[in-house]
């Protein structure tokens, strides 16, 4: 029975001598979306994190030459993958940090400071259908961490899960739909954003210069933390929680994703809000947008520490969320339906006024 069909239980796929891992599914999986899944590797994902996460980047500071390095490399694989370039510098939106850098904002300096660029990175798939190609779902992760602190462990805080392993995943995201044959109707945006340990300010940049309409971008999927099993509450194996779980459709539509490829898509009773204005997903969220973050460990040894290196992510169970979160993004961006906030939940108050007033103009 191929993938197509149904998702094979692991005992059969290794049988049959398939690489994916993946677990015994309750449901089919769409034909034309299932050679995406097949697609993603563990083992391509190993490859990337290892240079990304390496001493070599430094920890990819904002700003600084690793982060640079790190944003050719990511561009490379947009550009091997075949996405549409979509900056103002071909993969690139760039910003300059003297203008945005919080801390000189609050303390600006007494002569000015000589253009340090930072960018994002930011390709584009089109979608199929002549209509509704002209909106967008957003799939994203920040490629920066803290960089250098001497004196403390080696003094290289690589950034390996936070957020290397949300940064492979979009790249790995972005090859694996780019090679299917069948795309889906709507676009997708795969961007990774510079300074979230900054205070997002790569993806609120974005979010004040959009690249595409902000009221054509119809949901945003954010990947942070998805590559470490072992959180300080307990190993967290085929399971994945979503900030802001039920402050809008997305949260259901995951679950639905995750039921379907053997993922439990969960909320986490204190973590799920707590940290939904923690990650990227927030600034997409205050222009209006139904975004979200998943995320396998909250908290986790090593966290903004000098060891958490690459060879400390489960690759096989990152492969296994990503799966699921590549069924959600597609059936998100081959729906009819768009997402929307929960009008019944007082925590989504906020972003459904503006979302209102954002499609009420």
């Amino acid at each position: 029975m191929s993938l197509s069909q149904r998702l094979l239980p692991r005992t059969l796929s290794a049988l049959l001598g398939l690489s994916l891992a993946l677990p015994l599914a309750a449901a089919p999986v769409p034909a034309e979306v299932a050679p995406v899944l097949e697609r993603i590797s563990a083992a391509s994902m190993r490859g990337n994190l290892s240079f990304l996460a390496s001493d070599a980047l430094e920890g990819r500071g904002t700003p600084s030459r690793g982060l640079d390095i790190a944003a050719e490399f990511i561009a490379s694989q947009f550009r091997a993958a075949g996405l549409e370039p979509l900056g103002d510098d071909g993969y690139f939106q760039t910003a300059d940090w003297n203008l945005i850098d919080p801390k000189r904002a609050k303390n600006p300096p007494a002569t000015p400071a000589a253009p340090v660029k930072v960018r994002n990175v930011v390709g584009v798939l089109r979608g199929s259908d002549p209509q509704l190609k002209d909106s967008y779902v957003l799939v994203t992760a920040h490629y920066d961490h803290v960089g250098l602190k001497p004196g403390q462990g080696d003094g290289i805080f690589n950034g390996a899960n936070d957020d290397g392993s949300g940064t492979v995943s979009v790249i790995e995201l972005a090859r694996a739909f780019s090679q299917n044959k069948t795309r889906p109707k709507r676009s997708i945006v795969f961007m990774t954003v510079f300074g979230e340990e900054h205070g997002l300010v790569g993806s609120r940049y974005y979010g004040a210069h959009p690249l595409v309409p902000i009221e054509k971008t119809i949901a945003g999927i954010n990947l942070e933390q998805v590559g470490r099993t072992d959180d300080n509450e307990g190993a967290q194996v085929r399971a994945v929680g979503v900030t802001g779980f039920d402050f809008s459709d997305v949260g259901a539509i995951l679950k639905s994703a995750g039921d379907d490829t053997g993922i439990r898509v969960w909320k986490h009773p204190v973590n799920s809000d707590k940290y939904f204005a923690h990650s990227d997903n927030q600034a997409l969220a205050d222009q209006g947008i139904p975004s979200h973050t998943i995320s396998v460990a909250y908290a986790f040894p090593d966290y903004h520490g000098a060891g958490d290196h690459w060879d400390k992510i489960d690759y096989e169970n990152m492969a296994a969320v990503d799966r699921a979160a590549a069924l959600a993004i597609w059936n998100i961006a081959n729906g009819s339906n768009t997402p929307k906030w929960n009008a019944q939940n007082p925590k989504a108050s906020k972003y459904l006024g503006i979302w209102q007033g954002r499609n009420t103009k």
